[in-house]
């Protein structure tokens, strides 16, 4: 008794020691971890190193909560999240590391095995657990794609087996995840034989794997399972198939018959392609399997609906055979316009046919025959020369084909280039032409309202104004005389005052024209006074000479053939004037455009000239 006694005093400070160095060594693994300085390389060999480390120390203790110590330990210090953060990284960052990464999955994955997280343990199953399995799948999604790594798949996927089988809820998560659809579309008979070989391992461990999935997902599985029956040739994925669905059945019982006879054509599948391949005795037994379902299920078929399917049937036969009988000759015309229009088609059909493949190879006899012939004529000139000359004449045939192939690119590249440049001009020659039509419609609107803002209101000063009826300017004439009567005049004779009334209206009838004669002369300088601002701004955003196009050339000349001969005659006597003496031309000036010829030229033409590019010449009245 005073032996247990002691034994037990000295156990206890042993344990609270060993749970301290435990509780040190784990604070010092998330402190190094922690550390920013650390590229990714090294974080992930301090955390393999670490997590080995910490799970060594715990399994050689003869106590057995002390591993499960340890695991709750590092889930409730972050140690394993910074491990799902790293598993869950961009694909590029972990290039070259897949060897470490695989080893952390599996160093992850048994420490999630056997962790007592306590008051966390909602937060553990719900947030940290998928969190772990969405890192372990995306990591062996990626070793998929590497033709090297595919027993660092294996690993991984032994990762993944090993969580599952502790934790059962995860199923459902895995096969709805979106990274072990990727696996699955993998086709590397390897990696279907693993994914298969998972789900065995699994419903082989515990007989209740699959008890709580619902049909969805069971359904799933077992879709897998009958796709890579009806994809794969390699024998061993067939097997492991086969095997899979007669351990989901004998889990499942006859809760998975109603979902096998939704798979048709499964059994004569297994029957034609998958017998002689070394695992008959599961081919007969799962063939057994569901046709015994496909018995049952018709034999619960009551007589009722069989009567019920008979009346129908006997009712929708009677209505057709009505149907057809009312519409038989329609029918059989129809059939037969149809059928002939058919048959035409397809001969119309097989004659272009025949005739577009007698062209083909019509076409390809003679090019094979104009290539013989230039083979051969080759042939022949290469005979007929000497040894020597060989070569040069081989030379020389490359340099002229040589000399073809620029020529052709060469003028494709010259055609290209004059066609863009061709199309720059005339853009640039459209936006100078809507320019010009742009700037010599406001400049219109623009005198026209000066021109409006200047001219005096116009009032009538005649009697007859517009409205008046004949009644009323009667009666207003009988007023006025009545007036005249009743006041006459003592200074001015009614004669008299009838001559001064003509007089003022040829006064105001002449003063009326003079100044209609000065709004069409100010109406004219303003309108040459508009042209010398278009053309001096022409002037000076001219190109230089060196320069100039046909198109910009055009734009300075006039269409009026009056115009261009007096500018030519005008030009040739002011270069006569530069050529004569000092002495003579004192006291004399070239007037090129005097108004007097500017009047005539108006009077000529019948209008006013505005400037502008010749697609967008106007004259204004």
């Amino acid at each position: 008794m005073w032996v247990f006694v002691f034994l037990n005093y000295q156990a206890v400070p042993v344990r609270m020691e060993q749970v301290e160095k435990d509780r040190d060594l784990v604070s010092e693994l998330k402190r190094q971890v922690e550390n920013e300085g650390l590229n990714l390389e090294q974080k992930i060999n301090l955390l393999n190193s670490g997590l080995n480390k910490c799970l060594n120390m715990a399994a050689v203790q003869t106590d057995g909560s002390v591993l499960t110590r340890v695991k709750s330990q590092l889930y409730e210090s972050g140690v394993l999240n910074h491990c799902v953060l790293i598993l869950a990284l961009d694909p590029r960052r972990l290039r070259g590391n897949w060897s470490a990464a695989a080893t952390l999955a599996q160093v992850t994955s048994s420490c999630c095995v056997g962790v007592d997280p306590g008051e966390q343990s909602k937060a553990f199953h719900r947030l940290f657990l998928p969190s772990v399995m969405d890192g372990l799948l995306s990591l062996a999604s990626q070793l998929t794609r590497q033709a090297e790594c595919l027993s660092l798949f294996r690993k991984v996927m032994d990762s993944v087996s090993w969580l599952l089988r502790t934790h059962t809820q995860l199923i459902a998560q895995v096969l709805s995840s979106v990274h072990y659809e990727q696996i699955q579309l993998c086709d590397d008979s390897t990696v279907s034989l693993i994914c298969v070989q998972l789900w065995i391992q699994s419903c082989t461990t515990s007989r209740d794997f699959l008890s709580g999935l619902s049909d969805d997902f069971v359904l799933l599985l077992l879709n897998e399972a009958v796709g890579q029956l009806a994809v794969s040739s390699d024998s061993a994925v067939g097997g492991a198939s086969v095997r899979l669905i007669l351990l989901m059945s004998s889990q499942l019982g006859l809760r998975l018959h109603p979902l096998l006879l939704s798979f048709r054509g499964l059994d004569s599948l297994l029957d034609k392609d998958w017998r002689g391949h070394g695992f008959d005795k599961d081919v007969d037994q799962l063939i057994t399997l569901i046709q015994s379902d496909k018995g049952t299920s018709h034999s619960q078929v009551g007589t009722e609906h069989e009567r019920a399917a008979c009346v129908i049937q006997a009712a929708w036969r009677s209505y057709q055979t009505r149907r057809r009988v009312k519409s038989l000759n329609r029918a059989v015309s129809t059939l037969q316009r149809r059928y002939r229009a058919r048959r035409r088609q397809q001969q119309h059909q097989k004659e272009a046919q025949q005739w577009e493949e007698e062209l083909r190879y019509q076409v390809c006899v003679r090019r094979q025959r104009a290539r013989r012939e230039f083979h051969q004529k080759q042939r022949h000139l290469l005979q007929l020369l000497l040894p020597d000359q060989v070569q040069s004449y081989l030379q020389e045939c490359e340099r002229h084909a040589a000399v073809v192939i620029q020529s052709f690119w060469r003028g494709f590249r010259e055609r290209r280039r004059y066609n863009d440049t061709r199309q720059r001009t005339l853009r640039r020659t459209q936006t100078q032409q809507q320019a010009a039509r742009v700037l010599q419609r406001a400049v219109r609107h623009f005198l026209q309202k000066c021109r409006a803002a200047k001219r005096p209101p116009f009032t009538q000063f005649w009697i007859g104004q517009k409205g008046l009826t004949d009644s009323r300017r009667v009666e207003l004439k009988r007023q006025v005389e009545e007036y005249i009567t009743v006041h006459p005049s003592s200074r001015v004779s009614p004669e008299e005052c009838e001559r001064l009334h003509e007089e003022v209206q040829l006064l105001l009838l002449t003063e009326l024209q003079r100044g209609e004669q000065r709004r069409r002369e100010e109406q004219r300088r303003e309108a040459l006074l508009a042209h010398t601002r278009t053309q001096l701004e022409m002037l000076r955003d001219a190109p230089p000479l060196s320069a100039v196009t046909v198109t910009d050339a055009e734009s300075f000349l006039t269409p009026s053939g009056p115009i261009a001969a007096h500018a030519r005659d005008a030009h040739n006597a002011t270069l006569q004037a530069s050529r004569l003496p000092w002495w003579r031309t004192l006291g004399k000036t070239v007037d090129v455009f005097s108004p007097t010829h500017l009047q005539e030229l108006e009077a000529e033409l019948g209008g006013l000239y505005v400037g502008g590019s010749p697609d967008t010449l106007r004259w204004t009245e």
